[in-house]
């Protein structure tokens, strides 16, 4: 018997973790060019507590979410390329903290039959975006010397691990001693805090800079990261944990060596369905080589979304945290 209503995490106005509760919803319907899929395990990210908390503005009543991986239980006209029992993941859905998604056929990713609910749900956002940025926003070369921010985090775990499958130098920047037994764990090669990192960055290229500095902080390691990268280097900003770059003198640039500083996003590096699958492919192959290693730090049922944002928010996690219905 079809199922017509579902279990989804709703919030019904802007607030703390405690707006997050489980409410009986109708299961969505698929349109052209959409699947229905069963939830096997939802991603939580950081955006969704901005979201929730009123920071970033979104519509109330709102379901959070963006990233999950299923099994396609119903297809949408005009859908040719999935058929219902596939198992499939995306990072790029909405309100995914639900038994049951619709996801545009085109951003669903197949996942095989062996990898965990857990670990087709934790590497969507993180992996595509970990790939990008090391693949295409600077293309990394074996020899390359490359630093990178919060280090033992999602993305930075999975960009330090596709560095040195590169066969790059990595340099990594963690904040606490946990934290850094976790980027030497995975491959790191010097690890170092934050403070005054740009002169040790010089010491160990024996003055000459990173080839690039992917900098996820933002505002209070921004300036240390364009003091950290060579003459004619790199420096991506594609974050901002402690709050937004200020707008600064292009000038400056000049001054610290005729530098490059860009500012991505995944929206623009997953322009269609063959660059999508280009990343999701050698995010896969590596994962099954086991040459990438995707770490959980939590996993809740989907009625306890409020605690895991508690978690997340806690900044004492480590590692990606999922719902399971």
């Amino acid at each position: 018997m079809t199922e017509t209503t579902m279990q989804a995490v709703v919030a019904e106005r802007a607030g703390g973790p405690e707006v997050l509760r489980a409410r009986e919803v109708p299961v969505p319907t698929p349109g052209p060019r959409e699947v229905l899929v069963r939830t096997e395990a939802t991603g939580v990210n950081f955006i969704e507590t901005y979201q929730r908390s009123g920071v970033y503005p979104v519509s109330f009543p709102f379901t959070p979410g963006a990233e999950a991986c299923g099994v396609v239980t119903a297809v949408g006209e005009q859908v040719t390329e999935l058929a219902v029992g596939q198992r499939v993941a995306t990072a790029e859905a909405t309100a995914t903290y639900a038994e049951h998604v619709v996801i545009a056929a085109e951003k669903a990713m197949p996942v095989p039959a062996r990898m965990t609910a857990e670990t087709a749900a934790a590497l969507p956002l993180q992996g595509l975006t970990a790939h990008y940025l090391v693949r295409s926003t600077f293309p990394l070369e074996a020899g390359h010397t490359a630093v990178v921010t919060a280090a033992s985090g999602g993305v930075g775990g999975l960009a330090v691990q596709l560095m040195k499958r590169i066969g790059a130098t990595v340099i990594a920047l963690t904040s606490t001693p946990e934290k850094a037994a976790t980027a030497r764990e995975l491959g790191a090669d010097h690890v170092l805090g934050y403070e005054g990192f740009a002169d040790r960055v010089r010491e160990l290229t024996g003055g000459r800079g990173a080839d690039v500095v992917y900098d996820s902080v933002g505002r209070a390691t921004f300036d240390e990261s364009l003091r950290a990268t060579r003459v004619r280097g790199t420096t991506v900003l594609f974050g901002g944990a402690s709050g937004q770059v200020p707008r600064f003198d292009l000038q400056r640039l000049n001054a610290c060596g005729s530098l490059y500083v860009t500012r991505p996003s995944l929206a623009h590096y997953v322009r269609d369905a063959a660059e999508r699958s280009w990343r999701w492919g050698e995010l896969v192959e590596a994962v099954e080589a086991g040459e990438l290693s995707v770490r959980v730090g939590g996993s809740y049922p989907l009625a306890d979304a409020a605690d895991a944002h508690r978690d997340l928010e806690s900044r004492a996690t480590q590692g990606k945290l999922v719902l399971v219905p």
